[in-house]
């Protein structure tokens, strides 16, 4: 059960880095959130790097496999809760199955 869950947490996750990027729907406008979550959380990733995945003719799901967006949609970023914008935390299966 717990590679089972493990996986899945790692497929959720993914999906709802699919789902992120595509709400932010223009190339500038995935270039400017990923700068914006790199400042914030001091990922060191180029500007060029970036540039490259916001303006990247992939389809989604494969843009979203890459590193760029891995690290700055890590899963400490999407297990935070927002309480400004109301935006619950993303709840791994796995740490919730075990607790």
């Amino acid at each position: 059960m717990k590679t089972y869950l493990d996986e899945f947490g790692q497929w959720l996750r993914h999906k709802v880095r699919v789902v992120i990027v595509k709400q932010w729907k223009r190339p500038r406008t995935v270039y400017r959130n990923l700068m914006a979550l790199n400042r914030l959380y001091k990922c060191n990733m180029s500007d060029e790097d970036i540039y490259k995945v916001a303006n990247s003719r992939l389809g989604l799901y494969r843009r979203c496999s890459m590193n760029v967006i891995n690290y700055l949609l890590s899963p400490k970023v999407l297990e935070t809760a927002n309480k400004k914008e109301c935006r619950p935390a993303l709840v791994n299966p796995l740490a919730y199955y075990l607790g």
